[in-house]
């Protein structure tokens, strides 16, 4: 009988994987440059504003399609 033709031979060979998958993971999150606290602020200000914005036009952009199917359609 081969390796992979035991049973528990697919649960052991995938253990060492998922192991090798977190030691990667933590490794790069070693490499990233968080922000700080004032760009974190600022970020999610921009963010905000901007979706505020967007709003606001596909909200306009609504209500004009509405007032013209209703004056089209009556």
């Amino acid at each position: 009988m081969s390796e992979e033709a035991k049973p528990g031979a697919e649960a052991t060979k995938r253990g060492p994987r998922l192991g090798l998958f977190y030691r990667q993971v933590l490794f790069e999150l070693r490499k990233v440059v968080w922000p700080t606290r004032k760009q974190l602020t600022t970020y999610t200000s921009v963010v905000l504003v901007f979706v505020t914005a967007i709003i606001f036009v596909v909200s306009l952009f609504d209500l004009g399609l509405t007032k013209l199917v209703f004056w089209v359609f009556g």
